[in-house]
């Protein structure tokens, strides 16, 4: 068990009714006629995932974030739809068990998926490769060939085919979180208008669909404990669909830091902050050279994914302005905000 290590006592505010839950999880999977316990995840800003330690086995179940969420975010039954299947041909996906939505159990709907151990890396190097001069390294490379390797599952053999609707998809993405952003944001940003204009005038010619992941980053990924080239699993699939698969490496690409970046986003960084991670035309290399994919217009999808990065800061932001959520992690949201705005700008620019 690595309770003290990874979980936490459920907080106040994001408790639910363990006795109702214990009651209907009863005789559905292995170990639950024991007592259960429940405990938190506490990374992540978005999807509540806590674990289920019956004493012989433990599950995790994932719910959305309390208060209003936008239409189809937080999607827990496309959650489970993709992974009930997709573990059979992508082993870095968890297994989902069940999928419930009556809201009356835990106050939203929710899946269970089998437990995996190992390392979630976020804004500092672990102690465990703290003594591997290139932990950052291996941590890229496996990043990259592990999203290549995602992209070319046949989602087909899986069932998934009416996961999502390829053509359109990078449309559908413009409009979608621009339509996102006006409905959530806290005050206008002209940026955001620019960026949008941008996009819009600028969308690449593809005929290619895959699965996409739609949130692909470091903290979203588990490493092995003895190996930071190695992952174990693959997390946070409910805005899995089918599209453009660069699409996810301009997502990986908003989450990553880089040497030259403004003093801003390397004090709100998602990763460590340490020289032995590839850069983000290196990581774009890597990705390139494993998929065999043309990349040279990585700076759209680039751009793409730090405007999305903005709607769903904003859908966060304003849920903590509301007091629907008490977190105190999302009050920097509100500088957060602009700054990802003009980061995009300037790439546009710079163009």
């Amino acid at each position: 068990m690595r309770h003290n290590v990874d979980t936490i006592s459920v907080r106040a505010d994001e408790k639910f009714d363990e006795q109702n839950l214990a009651d209907f999880l009863k005789g559905k999977l292995k170990g639950s006629d024991n007592s259960l316990s429940v405990r938190q995840f506490p990374g992540g800003k978005a999807n509540l995932t806590y674990l289920l330690d019956y004493g012989s086995h433990e599950y995790v179940l994932r719910r959305p974030p309390l208060g209003p969420v936008a239409p189809s975010a937080h999607d827990m039954a496309r959650e489970y739809r993709v992974l009930s299947v997709l573990h059979q041909s992508f082993h870095m996906a968890p297994k989902a068990y069940l999928f419930s939505d009556d809201e009356s159990i835990v106050g939203a709907p929710f899946f269970i998926m089998n437990r995996h151990s190992g390392i979630v890396v976020r804004t500092n190097m672990p102690s465990e490769f703290a003594d591997q001069p290139d932990a950052g390294r291996l941590m890229s490379i496996a990043l990259a060939d592990a999203l290549a390797e995602f992209h070319k599952v046949n989602f087909e053999s899986l069932g998934l085919q009416s996961l999502g609707k390829p053509d359109g998809f990078i449309n559908r993405q413009i409009e979608g979180w621009f339509t996102r952003w006006e409905a959530a944001k806290h005050k206008d940003i002209p940026e955001m208008d620019e960026i949008y204009n941008w996009l819009s005038n600028h969308k690449p010619q593809t005929s290619e669909s895959a699965l996409v992941h739609n949130d692909y980053k470091l903290d979203n990924i588990m490493l092995a404990a003895d190996n930071p080239g190695k992952i174990e699993a693959i997390f946070d699939w409910d805005m899995c669909t089918l599209g453009d698969p660069l699409i996810d490496l301009g997502s990986l690409l908003c989450y990553w830091i880089d040497p030259e970046d403004p003093p801003f986003f390397k004090q709100s960084a998602m990763m460590p902050m340490d020289d032995s991670f590839l850069t983000r035309s290196e990581l774009v290399k890597q990705y390139a050279e494993t998929s065999g994919r043309d990349v040279s217009e990585i700076s759209f999808y680039h751009v793409l994914g730090l405007f999305r990065l903005v709607g769903i800061a904003a859908q966060i932001y304003i849920r903590y302005l509301k007091g629907q959520t008490q977190d105190k992690r999302f009050a920097m949201f509100g500088d957060m905000i602009p700054a990802i705005a003009q980061f995009a700008l300037n790439i546009i620019l710079a163009r």
